[in-house]
């Protein structure tokens, strides 16, 4: 807490925050956010806490945490983070498969959307986590290319494959009996990267990924996947996109007011806030651009982040653990 009081005093040395003659105009105030942390979730709060914790894909939906943790998902209240199971199977009526390799995770409209790198996309009933069917039968040459990434919203489920590939599906295609290996309605092209976890999320009518092998955010307007989607499989739908100068994104989620995301800059991961319609107007000017919390505790890499009320979670996965922060706000009156 001291730090915290000296940084925010140091900001009003740095504004000439003091009274003189013109004490009697108006100030001009000046908002600084920073964060502090919460609380962290690691592998002793799993269970028994004999677990381990290798955090990848995060997601929040009706005050439950969802963390994608290597062959299993683990489940916590959001709000008072307390552990309440693990699944590590996908379960319909007598059919069960063994999670391996999650990467990814999408709760939208009461399914629970699940992406493996083996090749499988597991769609599950929210309240019940019962199965209802899945996309993909596990073999990489068929459906999908190992998947990297998922997001669902507005009725459309984006599935980041392997390379350079997202295919587009209707969550109406999917259904208690429809076939596990369904035709997208449309497919985008990323530019570049490989094998990376592509985090993803929608905004403003776009479909905004962080594309981290193509050094910039990808924009891809949702009307415009929908009017081309009849030939995007042939040719896949390019993005919109101003590279960055130097940073890599990792992670992107969307709140009312801010653009959550972390980017890699050399050696150094970031965790920065942009207020939302800048962002989407592809302009990037961060009001957060953290490195650690102030001065300690640097972040590792951030694969996914996610918000719950006031807090921000953050899946460091470099750190085994996730992150628990709160963004503060100092206002700053500058006399003139």
């Amino acid at each position: 807490m001291k730090k915290i009081i000296s940084y925010i005093f140091l900001l009003c040395l740095l504004t000439n925050c003091s009274k003189d003659s013109s004490e009697t105009d108006t100030p001009t105030n000046y908002n600084y956010y920073y964060p502090t942390e919460d609380t962290s979730i690691s592998a002793t709060e799993i269970g028994d806490g004999t677990k381990n914790l290798d955090p990848k894909g995060i997601a929040v939906s009706n005050s439950k945490l969802y963390i994608c943790n290597g062959d299993v998902l683990e489940i916590f209240d959001a709000e008072t983070l307390a552990y309440i199971k693990t699944i590590a199977n996908y379960t319909k009526g007598s059919t069960t498969i063994p999670f391996s390799k999650l990467s990814s995770i999408s709760i939208d409209n009461g399914r629970i959307y699940l992406g493996s790198v083996d090749s499988r996309l597991f769609v599950m009933d929210e309240k019940t986590t019962n199965g209802i069917n899945t996309l993909g039968n596990g073999q990489w040459w068929t459906t999908f290319v190992h998947v990297f990434g998922v997001t669902v919203k507005d009725g459309l489920v984006f599935v980041k494959e392997k390379e350079q590939s997202i295919k587009v599906f209707e969550t109406s295609q999917i259904t208690e009996t429809s076939n596990w290996n369904l035709t997208p309605i449309a497919k985008l092209n990323t530019t570049s990267g490989f094998d990376e976890i592509y985090s993803m999320d929608i905004n403003s009518g776009n479909l905004v990924v962080a594309g981290r092998n193509a050094e910039g955010y990808l924009y891809y307007p949702i009307k415009a996947i929908r009017n081309s989607a009849a030939n995007s499989p042939t040719t896949a739908l390019a993005p919109a996109k101003i590279a960055l100068s130097e940073s890599r994104p990792v992670a992107i989620t969307f709140t009312t007011e801010w653009a959550i995301a972390s980017e890699s800059v050399g050696n150094s991961n970031l965790l920065r806030l942009y207020p939302i319609n800048e962002f989407i107007g592809q302009t990037y000017n961060p009001r957060v651009n953290a490195s650690d919390i102030m001065g300690n505790n640097s972040f590792g890499t951030i694969i996914s982040t996610a918000q719950y009320k006031d807090r921000i979670f953050l899946s460091d996965n470099t750190n085994k653990k996730i992150r628990i922060i709160k963004l503060n706000k100092a206002t700053i009156a500058e006399q003139k």
